[in-house]
């Protein structure tokens, strides 16, 4: 017997992208919108596709998510985000899994990312991979406020097809979500007993840089791999410097 499943879209004023992510999502047994109270037209779009809607107000990306996952309709759950698609191929390969009957409780999805509208081949996005198709009652997120994933027994297996990723679609909405997860990173770390410095805000973005560009091959994409290895950087220098705010602000020594 196939396996039901329930295609979960975490939302926040995504009036701009969510047709065509919930267009590749109609296959789904039920398509399951959770929204942040989202001020444009985002829960009239989704209404409007069928989908079913819970408005939760919103802490970090894991508690929401951690959150929604029990109220989920069907055994199985595949995570999208608003500004992913699921292609035919990615489509078919998960059918195909729900037929069958699934072998482990959760599996890793390659993740096609694009950066103004160009597909990123090097920088180290080429790489990215997230657990976004699971068993319901099995996966929760780590506690983190940034950068968490699933937690699941044993090691799951990588899809064949990617999700596309359509991540940075311009400079003003990068830059507001480079001023969330920098405070959410700091915040992070912090908590964790760690303290920033010279070193850390003055070698790390460095690093960052040095590792895009030229380790992971960022140059080979052109104009697109140098601005986005510029903003790596640049997010790595704002999370450390706004934990050594943080520690100036609890009267906390620096790292030495």
């Amino acid at each position: 017997m196939t396996e039901k499943l329930t295609a979960l879209v975490p939302t926040f004023n995504e009036e701009a992208v969510i047709r065509d992510c919930l267009e590749s999502l109609r296959w789904a047994d039920e398509v399951f919108v959770v929204d942040s109270f989202s001020d444009d037209k985002t829960v009239e779009i989704a209404r409007q596709y069928g989908s079913r809607v819970i408005q939760h107000r919103y802490v970090n990306s894991a508690a929401q998510k951690n959150w929604a996952i029990p109220q989920s309709g069907h055994p199985w759950v595949l995570l999208v985000d608003a500004d992913e698609r699921v292609t035919p191929e990615l489509r078919d390969e998960i059918r195909e899994i729900l037929e069958q009957g699934p072998s482990h409780p959760g599996y890793w999805i390659r993740r096609a990312n694009h950066f103004l509208g160009k597909r990123m081949n090097h920088c180290g996005w080429e790489t990215d991979k997230v657990i976004r198709l699971f068993k319901r009652d099995m996966a929760r997120y780590e506690e983190k406020e940034v950068h968490a994933e699933i937690e699941l027994p044993g090691p799951p297996p990588v899809l064949q097809h990617p999700l596309l990723h359509y991540s940075f679609r311009s400079f003003s909405q990068y830059w507001r979500k480079m001023q969330l997860y920098s405070d959410w990173g700091a915040s992070q770390l912090f908590k964790e007993g760690k303290r920033a410095g010279w070193i850390s805000i003055g070698l790390r973005p460095l690093q960052r840089f040095l590792k895009m560009y030229l380790v992971r091959l960022g140059f080979l994409d052109g104009i697109h791999g140098l601005a986005l290895s510029m903003l790596g950087a640049f997010a790595v220098f704002l999370k450390y410097a706004k934990l050594w705010e943080l520690g100036l602000n609890h009267g906390k020594a620096p790292e030495s």
